[in-house]
């Protein structure tokens, strides 16, 4: 099954949000910043300076919703034990985004309010609306030709997959304890999702890992939603003697020959390489930590000691996200030697810019993304944003577009 897999599943496309649409009216491309707490999304150019374009407000319904909350004491305490929890505090407005084929409209995932809502890049008006199963969304993905979208329902144990256009369900499956990341392959056919387990519990000791709930790879047929192969890290991690290693597999990405994937995992400070033929963990690598940052397992945010990483894609390097370490590096994939460490405030993802020269990390300590040049591992610039930024994806506005009305 392993070495089917190669043929069979492969690679991301490039990490642009949908394939633009040729008919529609001419596109740009841009980046999508989410603004968790603040419940916005920056939109920023692509490349160059990353100049910002425009803004959207991701909640405009937000008074109904709060409503509906205040209203069933289950969703309520959901809604609190959010808050007080992954939310440090705050309130999760917005974690994931991609535009439409056509650039018209933007699709967001929203923890805090359990779903995802298709927003209207011209009136800001809401198309539709998907609640989730259980209590919060997380993270999403989109297929190659940008007319799906896969979501995961965090608290249910469930991706959805639904229509980009109309919002409606075009089937689901069940996961590991936790469902976070999600990537498709390639060509469509499949989907990998990564089961990162409870995060927002104490019980962070190695020998207490078992607390943490299943936490698996499901690879499904993205047309039937059948299980295609189920990968237990905790087997593979075992096997080469790193026992006391969490395998809460959390951010990952696919090398260009479909071949490897690279995944970090909860309380690491480094990554993996896992070839998909072999089925085996083929290197580790261990990246410097700050001296300034404490080993206490419990002071991480969310069990995430690096949360981020992505791919130059000639497939050359890879850049990292060091994130209670506060620095962001370009590593390179051949000698997985790293570069400089670029000091960036509590960097929560790490995404390629649309020409694929720079590595993009949002700061979400600083309420800033910064672009870092992957020839040279330095940093080339930064460009403020909202409150607390996290996911940064590609995608496309109508040429000429420059935010939502109000």
């Amino acid at each position: 099954m392993a070495a089917a897999l190669v043929l069979a599943v492969t690679a991301p496309a490039t990490v642009a949000g949908a394939a633009p649409d040729s008919s529609a009216a001419a596109l740009r491309e841009v980046m999508f910043v989410g603004n968790n707490w603040e419940g916005t999304a920056d939109v920023i150019k692509s490349s160059g300076d990353f100049a910002k374009v425009g803004r959207i407000n991701v909640i405009p319904d937000k008074d109904q919703r709060m409503a509906e909350i205040n209203a069933d004491p289950i969703r309520w305490i959901a809604f609190m034990t959010i808050r007080n929890s992954v939310g440090e505090g705050h309130d999760q407005f917005v974690d994931d985004m991609y535009s439409t084929p056509d650039g018209r409209s933007v699709v967001v995932s929203r923890p805090s309010f359990a779903d995802v809502v298709s927003i209207d890049l011209a009136t800001g008006s809401i198309n539709w609306r998907f609640p989730v199963s259980g209590y919060r969304s997380d993270h999403m993905a989109v297929s190659p030709d940008g007319k799906r979208v896969a979501v995961s329902a965090s608290t249910g144990n469930t991706v959805h997959v639904l229509d980009i256009v109309t919002g409606k369900q075009l089937g689901s499956f069940a996961t590991g304890d936790k469902p976070h990341e999600n990537i498709f392959s390639n060509d469509g056919k499949y989907i990998w999702n990564m089961s990162i387990g409870d995060v927002n519990t104490a019980t962070d000791a190695p020998w207490l890992d078992w607390t943490k709930g299943n936490r698996l790879i499901t690879v499904v047929d993205a047309t039937t939603y059948k299980q295609v192969k189920v990968i237990d890290m905790r087997q593979r991690l075992d096997a080469i003697g790193l026992k006391e290693y969490s395998d809460a597999v959390r951010p990952a990405v696919f090398s260009p020959d479909e071949s490897k994937l690279y995944f970090q995992v909860s309380f690491f400070n480094g990554f993996f390489e896992y070839d998909i033929a072999t089925d085996k963990i083929t290197r580790t690598k261990t990246l410097p930590k700050n001296p300034a940052t404490s080993d206490d397992r419990t002071t991480f945010v969310n069990d995430s000691r690096h949360h981020g990483i992505s791919m130059k894609p000639d497939g050359s390097k890879l850049c990292v996200a060091g994130t209670m370490d506060d620095y962001a590096t370009v590593v390179d994939r051949a000698t997985l030697q790293e570069g400089p460490l670029v000091p960036v405030a509590k960097p929560y993802w790490a995404t390629v810019s649309g020409d694929g020269k720079s590595c993009v990390v949002s700061e979400s300590g600083a309420d800033q993304v910064t672009a870092i040049d992957f020839a040279t591992g330095k940093k080339t610039v930064s460009v403020p944003v909202g409150d607390h930024p996290q996911r940064v994806r590609l995608g496309h506005v109508t040429a000429g577009w420059t935010g939502t009305a109000s």
